[in-house]
């Protein structure tokens, strides 16, 4: 198990930070990629209650800067959070598609563990904005197997709708049955947000606007407003295009004792990597490598599904939700949808899942994804949550399940609570 904990977090509001000229198309950036990085981790280690001259190390996670920035060697923008004790540390920028922040994380925890360095900051940052549409699915494609996939027009929209069609195929599952239970997803995920001070869909946003709080309200909306994307996933099916970023502190166990902070135990972590091409899987019904992930995690944690309170995971698309509640055992396989469709995994659950509103509605700026499960789980477990919380309870176990490419990287964290 490991010893390293969290020590503070902070998460800056997901949304989209930009100005369109329709007439122009001049862009005007309102809070740069620059700017997220320094106001999350400023955030971050004032969270903590250390000083920034007790930080060793810099680690950020960042999916595509050079294609929606225009920026590569990311890694020394985290000096710039603060130069006057920043100047001179190791800063290295890590790239794994959406898990880009959580192997950044992971690559942290493991410098901890080496014994070189005590308490490190990991910031995941993402700004997407500035591109139209078609910028940012090429961005996003090139996450991708290219040769067979990206290159070839596949997006990942289509990627996953083949986990979808491959899911219902499987499970004998027709298409009212899944259209429902991915409406189901998302009429809960959209709830969840409003909730969420932070979220790009969060209160006064389009869901609100338009009522769409129940699967019903999802499945009565006209095609112009809900169009299909890619079979079977539609529109609302979709996670958003967003800007955002989120930092976190680890310390060594020692350490996180001394400094008077409130720490959260990274108890076991799971960390694995599928075929990049989907044509080279065994099958498309399952995130196999996700299961893989989450045994790593629970035996490391010395826990099982079961002890699990709270989790977030990776509902980049809806079938993705259901497909990662099956990887963490939260739901038998084959079965999630038919226990979101009864009501399952809302904050009265015995565990909530995704009750920040997940990619799907708080937001998916993919390389903070990552650190932003762990800063938003981490809020949960020390009782200060950011929006929902379960109801009745502070919750002593988390998981996050973060997944990059088309569930290729896959991140699977034990969070423990330490009174």
């Amino acid at each position: 198990m490991s010893r390293t904990s969290i020590i503070g977090a902070y998460n800056t509001k997901f949304g989209t930070f930009a100005k369109k000229n329709r007439e122009t198309g001049e862009i005007t950036d309102l809070h740069s990629f620059y700017d997220l990085i320094k106001e999350a981790g400023l955030g971050a280690v004032e969270d903590s209650g250390l000083e920034t001259s007790d930080i060793d190390a810099i680690w950020i996670g960042s999916c595509s800067p050079s294609l929606f920035v225009n920026q590569e060697h990311v890694g020394p923008l985290g000096v710039e959070v603060c130069p006057e004790d920043f100047r001179f540390l190791p800063a290295t920028r890590v790239e794994g598609a959406c898990a880009s922040s959580s192997v950044a994380l992971y690559n942290a925890l493991y410098g901890i563990e080496s014994g070189r360095y005590k308490r490190v900051l990991v910031i995941g940052a993402e700004k997407m904005s500035l591109l139209n549409t078609k910028g940012v699915t090429h961005a996003l494609a090139c996450s991708s197997y290219w040769p067979e996939e990206g290159g070839k027009g596949m997006t990942f929209p289509g990627l996953f709708a083949e986990y979808a069609k491959g899911y219902k195929a499987h499970y004998g599952i027709n298409d009212r049955e899944m259209a429902e239970m991915l409406a189901h997803v998302t009429a809960l995920m959209y709830r969840n947000a409003l909730e969420n001070p932070l979220a790009h869909f969060g209160p006064g946003a389009v869901p609100e606007k338009l009522g769409l709080f129940s699967a019903e309200a999802i499945l009565g909306m006209p095609e112009e407003k809900n169009p299909m994307i890619a079979e079977p996933l539609r529109l609302h099916d979709c996670s958003l295009i967003t800007d955002g970023a989120a930092a976190i502190v680890l310390s060594a166990g020692d350490a996180a004792l001394k400094s008077g902070a409130r720490p959260v135990r990274i108890a076991g972590i799971g960390h694995t990597t599928e075929r990049l091409a989907i044509s080279q899987r065994p099958n498309m019904y399952e995130l196999m490598a996700a299961k893989e992930a989450a045994r790593q995690a629970y035996a490391e944690a010395g826990i099982t599904a079961k002890d699990i309170d709270i989790a977030e995971v990776h509902d980049c698309f809806t079938i993705n939700q259901l497909l990662c509640t099956e990887a963490l055992g939260l739901s038998a396989d084959g079965r999630s949808g038919y226990d979101y469709r009864d009501g399952r995994f809302g904050s009265d659950d015995k565990c909530g899942i995704n009750l920040s509103g997940g990619l799907k509605a708080k937001g998916h700026p993919v390389g903070a994804t990552g650190v932003s499960m762990h800063a938003l789980l981490y809020k949960q477990l020390i009782g200060e949550p950011i929006g929902l919380s379960p109801a009745g309870k502070t919750p002593q176990t988390a998981a996050v399940l973060n997944v990059g490419g088309s569930a290729v990287t896959n991140c699977v964290t034990v969070l423990r609570r330490e009174d």
